[in-house]
């Protein structure tokens, strides 16, 4: 009985990897590094093309080391951005999971890939120090194997500092007329140009000796590009860079390079000398394709990424956030202090993020979870959503396991658009926009979906509203302690504790309390500056309890102060001056309370942090 049942799980599994679909145990992701990189993007590239998603999975070189770095459901938007900001500018990716997939009737087509990464600097421009949370022999197989990579705004720099000339297909017509010095420029270069091209097709140069053909260059300031003549213009401003491609627009037979300086800027206009049209076009072909292969070799794995923006596909994550932090800063760009220019900033470049989590929300079994082996396994317990994955058998030879999340993300979101009633042909994106079924869920980066009018919940059940104004942390507890003792020590101590209020911990060190009568944190809070308290809270203060309003964990988490205790950052941020520049956006206040939801029923198990 056991060998037919064995016999048959395995007739089952051969029906289906014939049938192209495979099993959560048979899942199997294309691994990449440098030695594959170039064939695998020529496979990816009409996949992404014909895909209607495209999920990303990251993993990094650290984590958080405090259980406060986390992003909790009290965050503000810009404080949960802090945080997310911190983690990137301090960690590294060392795997980027990539998985192009489509939605079909019953199956997930997906295709997918981990990229394995190591930030080397190949081009000797100098990379900021990032911190390595891992063992040293993985290390060493990121630093042999990995893809390294530039973000755009390092790719400029360079390039810059490489020097490589660059073609010049923009030139600038002048509508006004040109100053007496801008004519003379341009009539010198003219005349120059003329008289070299002149000298290029003397016949009687083609007798001269070695002497004379050295002379005649060097006074000519001729050069050879390749087997083609060519000249060097100096200019002196990006305005005669213009005025000199002006004047070579005169001319059918010439192509103008421009050789950057290594400051940035240009130095000189280099003009080529082709012989016929035809020649002229190959001439453009080699530059484009030398300028091709050269970008490869700066940007490396952001190849990816290029793809991945080009084609404007909506793009599936969990946890966008964090995800997308590290994409901003790694990819394109320094992250900016505030959470709004990175949301405007990323938009330009991935006009579509969804985040598994908001549509998890929606349905009522999943409202709490956040984890997506949690979630399979909820869905698989609650609902019957038949759907298999369709891998490419190419992907299905793999030994190793990395980068299978970005397919529980494929997967999950087939899943969550079945049990909310999306169908495959409402979420099939049409011409690069994101189908209208989805567009409520796309692009929030916030905590918690309800947070864009300025409400927070304080932890996951939002039952109740509460203004930040009315929490009040606490730090300088003496031992351990538990929300609830704390409670009990701090009822009776002042008469602001005789109204209903709640405690709940940050982390061992610090304590959020709530009022819910409003006005009564304030009241409490000037007690303790004013030493107009006694008794119990009296001995509490002395033993060095500490107080301090939502504003200040605010500074803390935008001041970057990152202590394993939260009260070492709150003393940090207390001691910092309140003062700060009207320009410096990340460190000011914020323009007024926010609202924030508080459950009874959750509380943090001190034993999981």
């Amino acid at each position: 009985m056991v060998e037919q049942a064995g016999l048959t799980l395995k007739r089952l599994q051969m029906v289906l990897q014939r049938r192209g679909l495979c099993t959560k145990r048979e899942w199997r992701v294309k691994q990449v590094t440098k030695s594959n990189l170039s064939q695998t993007l020529e496979s990816l590239k009409p996949q992404i093309s014909q895909s209607d998603f495209i999920a990303v999975s990251l993993q990094r070189t650290g984590s958080v080391s405090a259980p406060w770095h986390r992003v909790f459901p009290f965050d503000t938007p810009q404080t949960a951005y802090s945080k997310a900001r911190f983690a990137a500018d301090k960690f590294q990716l060392f795997q980027f999971a990539v998985c192009p997939f489509s939605v079909r009737p019953s199956k997930v087509v997906a295709y997918p890939y981990n990229f394995h990464l190591f930030p080397r600097d190949e081009l000797n421009i100098g990379m900021p120090s990032y911190s390595f949370s891992c063992q040293t022999s993985y290390l060493t197989s990121m630093a042999r194997e990995g893809i390294s990579y530039l973000s755009r705004v390092q790719e400029s720099a360079a390039n810059a500092a490489i020097g490589n000339p660059m073609p010049s297909n923009n030139v600038k017509t002048s509508s006004s007329t040109p100053s007496v010095a801008d004519t003379v420029f341009m009539g010198r270069i003219k005349s120059r140009v003329k008289h070299w091209k002149n000298a290029c097709g003397d016949s009687s140069a083609r007798t001269e000796d070695v002497l004379s053909k050295f002379m005649r260059k060097l006074i000519l300031g001729s050069e050879q590009y390749g087997s083609r003549p060519s000249i060097n213009l100096d200019v002196s401003s990006e305005h005669q860079v213009q005025l000199v491609l002006e004047v070579l627009v005169e001319f059918d037979d010439l192509v103008a390079l421009l050789i950057p300086l290594k400051g940035g800027g240009t130095q000189a206009v280099r003009v080529i000398l082709t012989s016929s049209e035809e020649d002229k076009d190959l001439l453009k072909r080699e530059l484009q394709d030398l300028e091709e292969e050269q970008r490869k070799k700066v940007c490396g794995f952001r190849e990816v990424i290029d793809l991945i923006s080009a084609s404007q596909k909506p793009i599936v994550s969990h946890n966008s956030l964090n995800d997308f932090a590290f994409i901003h800063s790694k990819f394109l760009a320094p992250l900016p202090p505030n959470i709004d220019e990175f949301m405007c900033s990323l938009r330009m470049v991935f006009p579509y993020v969804l985040d598994v989590n908001h549509l998890m929300k929606e349905i009522g079994p999943l409202k709490k979870v956040t984890n997506l082996s949690a979630a399979a396994s909820r869905i698989k317990r609650w609902f019957f959503v038949p759907i298999d994955m369709e891998i490419p058998h190419e992907a299905l030879n793999e030994d190793k396991i990395h980068g299978q999340n970005v397919l529980r993300i494929s997967h999950l979101l087939a899943n969550l658009c079945s049990i909310l009633k999306i169908t495959p042909e409402m979420i099939q994106s049409d011409g690069g926009h994101l189908a209208s079924a989805l567009e409520g869920y796309a692009n929030i980066f916030y905590p918690h979906e309800d947070q864009t009018d300025g409400d927070l919940r304080v932890w996951t059940d939002d039952t109740r509203k509460v203004s930040s104004e009315d929490l009040v942390f606490i730090w300088g507890l003496s031992g351990k302690m538990s929300a609830g003792s704390l409670k009990q020590m701090l009822q009776g101590s002042h008469s602001v504790f005789s109204g209903e209020f709640d405690v709940r911990m940050v982390d061992r060190s610090c304590a959020i309390v709530v009022f819910w009568q409003s006005g009564l944190s304030q009241a409490f809070l000037e007690s303790i500056s004013s030493n107009g308290i006694s008794g119990r809270l009296r001995k509490m203060v002395s033993e060095g309890l500490r107080a301090a309003g939502y504003e200040t964990y605010e500074k803390a988490c935008k001041l970057g102060f990152r202590d394993a205790d939260l009260a070492d950052s709150m003393d940090k941020a207390l001691e910092e001056p309140d003062h700060c520049s009207e320009d410096d956006s990340e460190t000011k206040p914020s323009s007024g309370p926010s609202q924030i939801y508080w459950s009874r029923d959750s509380i943090i198990n001190l034993d999981e942090l």
